[in-house]
């Protein structure tokens, strides 16, 4: 069922987008591991924000978040063995901190993308609950969080034991609960991206979701959650992809000049199959407000792509408040994996139009 507000990222939008038009992330060049686990893999990541979305510096220490599996040999295990662990940036280079969360007795196998809010001096982390402990392997995917007071060497202390954040899948959202599936292929209720409207403090989740109801397999949509008296009560999507493509991932809002940012990361791959011509990328919509409407950005939805020669050459973008964009090292053109973080990135953006900054 669709709410009356809920706009679509239309099959029109995408047929619009033409070759070389976008912004393009830079070639990257030599992988460095150094700081890094040389026995592990990463990929999925986001900074350690304030409520207003800007990067947090805890005793000045800058923290980031990842999704980190150990180096199987083929990357596609890494979703099966992934945990959460503390990242800091001192300069230039990345230093892994070792796991964010300890071990809790939980019903969930793995971790699974989300934010990280420092407010009033305690750390949540917002997480995607991912699997099931009774069976290995599985897809099932809840929203979930954790909080620990903040020290004064600016890391986390003692850590609550997680908890969901929301009951069930409500009204406007498929259940991501199917054990067997495919990457590109399953359901979605993942990557919650905390968000405060500051016209209002209203605060929300944006996640990515699959929606429910629809008569296509390719039903993505932008998930909302809103905070309540009583706690996260979800409500219906603020945009979503019915007929166009199946994951929205990594979706999240960012506020900037008085315009509301809607942004996702997709994959050709999960394009309807008369769509693939459009690029992986990182996508987004603006609205002048958290009602709506919301317009694709760039008269189609595509912000930035991956060069022509490395069309995998990185993903999973996420966009703070100071417009930096932080994303993965995925297949370089040799067919190799990178598993490491991709050099940041800057946006600019001015109402409708986005690109690359300098």
């Amino acid at each position: 069922m669709k709410a009356a507000m809920t706009d679509a990222w239309t099959a029109a939008h995408v047929c619009a987008i033409a070759p070389g038009e976008a912004a393009l992330v830079p070639t990257v060049g030599a992988i460095d591991r150094s700081g890094l686990d040389a026995g592990r893999i990463y990929w999925d990541m986001w900074p350690v924000q304030d409520a207003n979305g800007h990067q947090a510096r805890p005793a000045g220490r800058e923290l980031w978040l990842v999704l980190t599996a150990p180096d199987r040999g083929d990357p596609a295990l890494r979703h099966f063995e992934a945990k959460i662990h503390l990242l800091e940036r001192r300069g230039e280079q990345w230093h892994d901190l070792g796991p964010a969360l300890p071990d809790h007795p939980v019903p969930y196998e793995r971790e699974w993308a989300g934010s990280a809010l420092l407010h009033e001096g305690v750390l949540t982390l917002f997480f995607t609950a991912a699997g099931s402990c009774e069976r290995a392997g599985g897809y099932q995917q809840e929203l979930w969080s954790a909080h620990a007071p903040m020290k004064a060497d600016g890391l986390p202390g003692e850590w609550s034991p997680p908890a969901p954040l929301v009951d069930h899948y409500g009204a406007h959202y498929m259940p991501a609960d199917a054990h067997d599936g495919a990457p590109g292929e399953i359901k979605a209720f993942r990557d919650p991206a905390y968000f405060r409207d500051p016209a209002d403090g209203t605060e929300y989740l944006a996640f990515t979701a699959s929606l429910a109801g629809s008569a296509s397999s390719f039903n993505g949509a932008f998930g909302l959650a809103r905070r309540g008296a009583s706690g996260w009560v979800l409500t219906p999507p603020c945009l979503h992809a019915e007929g166009v493509n199946n994951e929205l991932e990594r979706a999240h809002l960012v506020f900037h000049a008085k315009h509301y940012y809607a942004f996702w990361s997709t994959q050709t791959a999960t394009f309807a199959a008369d769509l693939r011509h459009a690029p992986g990328g990182l996508y987004g919509m603006v609205s002048d407000s958290m009602a709506g409407p919301w317009r694709p950005l760039n008269g189609t939805g595509l912000v930035l792509a991956n060069p022509v020669d490395g069309p995998l050459q990185t993903y999973s973008w996420f966009v703070d408040a100071d417009l930096r964009v932080c994303s993965f090292v995925d297949m370089l053109p040799d067919g190799s994996f990178g598993g490491v973080p991709a050099p940041l990135l800057k946006l600019k953006l001015d109402g409708a139009r986005a690109g690359l900054a300098g």
